[in-house]
Protein backbone atom coordinates (compact mmCIF):
# COMPACT_ATOMS: atom_id res chain seq x y z
CA UNK A 1 0.00 0.00 0.00
CA UNK A 2 1.09 3.62 -0.65
CA UNK A 3 1.03 6.14 2.15
CA UNK A 4 1.63 9.53 1.12
CA UNK A 5 3.93 12.14 3.21
CA UNK A 6 3.40 15.34 3.93
CA UNK A 7 5.02 17.50 6.88
CA UNK A 8 4.14 21.31 7.87
CA UNK A 9 7.94 21.54 8.49
CA UNK A 10 9.07 21.54 4.88
CA UNK A 11 7.41 23.89 2.30
CA UNK A 12 4.21 23.05 0.83
CA UNK A 13 3.92 21.46 -2.53
CA UNK A 14 1.30 21.91 -5.19
CA UNK A 15 -1.47 20.24 -5.06
CA UNK A 16 0.08 17.78 -8.01
CA UNK A 17 2.32 15.83 -5.47
CA UNK A 18 3.13 14.65 -2.39
CA UNK A 19 6.52 15.78 -0.68
CA UNK A 20 7.48 12.00 -0.73
CA UNK A 21 5.40 8.49 -0.89
CA UNK A 22 6.38 5.19 0.97
CA UNK A 23 5.95 1.83 -0.12
CA UNK A 24 6.66 -0.80 2.23
CA UNK A 25 10.25 0.05 3.66
CA UNK A 26 10.94 2.73 0.65
CA UNK A 27 11.03 6.05 0.60
CA UNK A 28 10.64 8.35 -2.30
CA UNK A 29 11.65 12.25 -1.85
CA UNK A 30 10.00 14.66 -4.75
CA UNK A 31 12.83 17.18 -5.71
CA UNK A 32 13.11 19.67 -3.06
CA UNK A 33 14.47 23.30 -3.74
CA UNK A 34 15.82 25.93 -1.40
CA UNK A 35 12.45 27.22 -0.24
CA UNK A 36 11.72 28.43 3.20
CA UNK A 37 9.05 26.03 4.79
CA UNK A 38 7.85 29.72 6.89
CA UNK A 39 7.14 31.98 4.27
CA UNK A 40 7.63 30.14 1.01
CA UNK A 41 10.46 32.26 0.01
CA UNK A 42 13.64 31.16 -1.81
CA UNK A 43 16.64 31.24 1.25
CA UNK A 44 20.28 32.27 -0.39
CA UNK A 45 21.66 34.07 -3.52
CA UNK A 46 24.36 31.13 -4.05
CA UNK A 47 24.48 27.64 -4.60
CA UNK A 48 26.37 27.13 -0.72
CA UNK A 49 23.28 28.95 0.73
CA UNK A 50 20.67 27.68 -1.50
CA UNK A 51 22.40 23.78 -0.89
CA UNK A 52 22.33 23.96 2.25
CA UNK A 53 18.71 24.90 2.79
CA UNK A 54 17.60 22.13 0.24
CA UNK A 55 19.05 20.05 2.87
CA UNK A 56 17.26 21.31 5.57
CA UNK A 57 14.16 20.24 3.76
CA UNK A 58 15.11 17.02 2.80
CA UNK A 59 15.75 16.34 5.86
CA UNK A 60 12.33 17.19 7.63
CA UNK A 61 10.90 15.44 4.98
CA UNK A 62 13.01 12.46 5.81
CA UNK A 63 12.08 12.51 9.39
CA UNK A 64 8.51 12.83 8.72
CA UNK A 65 8.58 9.57 6.41
CA UNK A 66 10.59 7.97 9.07
CA UNK A 67 13.79 7.65 7.84
CA UNK A 68 17.23 10.11 8.15
CA UNK A 69 20.20 10.96 5.74
CA UNK A 70 21.70 7.87 7.07
CA UNK A 71 19.14 5.91 5.64
CA UNK A 72 19.72 7.52 1.59
CA UNK A 73 19.69 5.01 -0.68
CA UNK A 74 20.05 7.51 -3.82
CA UNK A 75 20.41 11.05 -4.86
CA UNK A 76 19.55 12.94 -7.65
CA UNK A 77 20.77 16.12 -7.72
CA UNK A 78 19.81 18.81 -10.24
CA UNK A 79 21.90 22.09 -10.67
CA UNK A 80 21.67 25.07 -13.25
CA UNK A 81 25.72 25.30 -13.92
CA UNK A 82 28.48 22.93 -13.64
CA UNK A 83 30.47 25.90 -12.49
CA UNK A 84 28.55 25.72 -9.43
CA UNK A 85 29.95 21.60 -8.97
CA UNK A 86 32.75 22.14 -6.53
CA UNK A 87 30.69 24.19 -4.19
CA UNK A 88 27.47 22.19 -4.38
CA UNK A 89 29.75 18.79 -3.85
CA UNK A 90 31.46 20.98 -0.41
CA UNK A 91 28.01 21.44 0.88
CA UNK A 92 26.85 17.50 0.17
CA UNK A 93 29.76 15.66 1.69
CA UNK A 94 29.39 17.95 4.56
CA UNK A 95 25.73 16.07 5.31
CA UNK A 96 26.96 12.74 3.97
CA UNK A 97 30.45 12.55 5.68
CA UNK A 98 30.91 8.89 5.84
CA UNK A 99 27.78 7.26 4.15
CA UNK A 100 27.60 7.57 0.74
CA UNK A 101 24.26 6.85 -1.37
CA UNK A 102 24.46 6.39 -5.30
CA UNK A 103 24.31 9.44 -6.75
CA UNK A 104 23.55 11.27 -10.49
CA UNK A 105 24.14 15.07 -10.73
CA UNK A 106 22.60 17.09 -14.01
CA UNK A 107 23.14 20.13 -15.07
CA UNK A 108 19.67 21.67 -16.53
CA UNK A 109 18.96 24.67 -17.92
CA UNK A 110 16.12 25.85 -15.42
CA UNK A 111 14.52 24.78 -12.37
CA UNK A 112 11.06 26.12 -10.49
CA UNK A 113 11.26 29.81 -9.43
CA UNK A 114 14.99 29.93 -11.10
CA UNK A 115 16.49 28.32 -8.26
CA UNK A 116 20.27 26.90 -8.87
CA UNK A 117 19.65 23.43 -7.27
CA UNK A 118 17.18 20.67 -6.29
CA UNK A 119 17.49 17.50 -5.03
CA UNK A 120 15.45 14.12 -4.64
CA UNK A 121 15.99 11.06 -2.78
CA UNK A 122 15.50 7.50 -2.16
CA UNK A 123 15.65 6.18 1.32
CA UNK A 124 14.71 3.39 3.64
CA UNK A 125 12.42 3.58 6.57
CA UNK A 126 14.46 3.55 10.15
Amino acid sequence: MIELISTNGAPTSTSLYSPATRFGELIFLSGQIPASPETGEIVGNDITAQTEQVFKNVMTVLDAAGSDLSHVLKATCFITDMINFSAFNEVYLSYFPNHKPARSTVAVKQLPRDVLVEIEVIAVKK
